[in-house]
């Protein structure tokens, strides 16, 4: 980043930072087995490892804390793609998320009880199509932290309806994560100027306990 972008950024008061709300909630955005199978056309890399450690962790703080709402998303496509649309003939390793593919599973290492929210979905955002603005204004929540993988894919999509649909929106930039470092840290930038501010497991962690009634 040059000083003349640095300039340019802080004209236009982008990176301002927001005043979070009271009622936060945590959503773990696509952590499929296919973006941590070796042999997967998915398959993540350092960048998504490094973000699905870091949520279990953050996933093992809201245990603690059963005023925090806990959302998961999982891609999953029928019979071939037939409710994926032109997303799903756009991008052929889709296929990975087709029903009953182990593939299409989330890790093993993030586990779902009986009072988390899971979130189908067949497009970027987990908020296109779902019930997740509902679901959470349903609950009072006001801040949405956010974690998952792509980072340039369905994190960014989220963030970008998260904050569209009047969420203070957060995201952890180390429980994020993409197949490549440039993607994912110019989308974490651009995200930061427009749509959300970016924190840290450990800050994400001691907001949780800040906020938690429990």
């Amino acid at each position: 980043m040059t000083e003349d972008l640095k300039e340019n950024y802080s004209k236009a008061k982008y990176h301002s930072p927001q005043k979070y709300g009271n009622k936060l909630a945590v959503i773990f955005v696509d952590f499929a087995n296919a973006y941590f199978e070796e042999d997967s056309p998915l398959f993540g890399g350092e960048g998504c490892k490094i973000a699905l450690e870091n949520s279990i962790k953050l996933l093992s703080v809201c245990r603690k804390h059963s005023d925090i709402p806990v959302i998961f998303t999982e891609v999953k496509y029928k019979n071939d793609g037939e409710n994926g649309g032109t997303f799903y003939k756009k991008v052929p390793a889709l296929s990975c998320f087709d029903e009953g593919k182990q593939s299409q599973k989330i890790h093993s290492h993030l586990k779902i009880n009986s009072e988390d929210i899971l979130i189908t979905k067949q497009f970027p955002s987990a908020f296109f199509k779902t019930d997740l603005e509902a679901i959470l204004k349903g609950k009072g929540v006001d801040t949405l932290l956010i974690t998952g993988v792509t980072t340039s894919g369905c994190i960014r999509a989220t963030c970008i309806d998260s904050i569209s649909s009047d969420f203070v929106t957060l995201v952890v930039s180390d429980a994020v994560g993409d197949r490549a470092v440039e993607p994912h840290e110019a989308n974490l930038f651009d995200m930061s100027a427009k749509y959300a501010d970016l924190v840290t497991t450990d800050q994400a962690i001691e907001l949780i306990n800040e906020k938690s009634s429990t």
